[in-house]
């Protein structure tokens, strides 16, 4: 049985390893809000999507030269809509649309994030995430 890219199954300690780097670093990129591993009590767990996401974050910080507050604001514009060329009727409905101040994937109450049960396994969010990597614009 194959395990889905967004199933949450690393610990930190497996994550760290699987990066070749410090488990600090990875709670740097969540306190960021640049990584959302999902919590089970006090321990978090990471997907294959987030490991992914992760190697991208790695490659804009240190071959890239960005800064995780310039990562931020690349990712603050680069709107889901855009991404996937979202129908007018879709995009009306959507409060990401409608409140272009947020990020569609912090919106928790949003029309996507409903229809794809959590953000973190959302194909725009995960599409984003890795477009940043090769730092595509809006």
């Amino acid at each position: 049985m194959a395990v889905e890219n967004n199933a949450p199954i690393y610990p930190i300690g497996v994550a760290s390893r699987l990066l070749s780097l410090h488990p600090r670093t990875l709670r740097i990129y969540e306190e960021a809000g640049l990584v959302k591993p999902v919590r089970r009590g006090n321990k978090r767990y990471y997907s294959n999507d987030d490991i992914d996401w992760i190697r991208c974050l790695r490659t804009l910080i240190h071959d890239k030269g960005i800064s995780i507050p310039g990562i931020k604001m690349l990712l603050e514009y680069t709107p889901c809509w855009k991404i996937t060329n979202c129908p007018a009727a879709t995009r009306e409905k959507c409060s990401a649309y409608q409140d272009r101040t947020i990020p569609c994937w912090q919106l928790t109450g949003d029309v996507c994030a409903r229809e794809h049960k959590r953000c973190e396994g959302c194909e725009v969010y995960i599409k984003a995430l890795k477009e940043a990597g090769g730092v595509a614009g809006p």
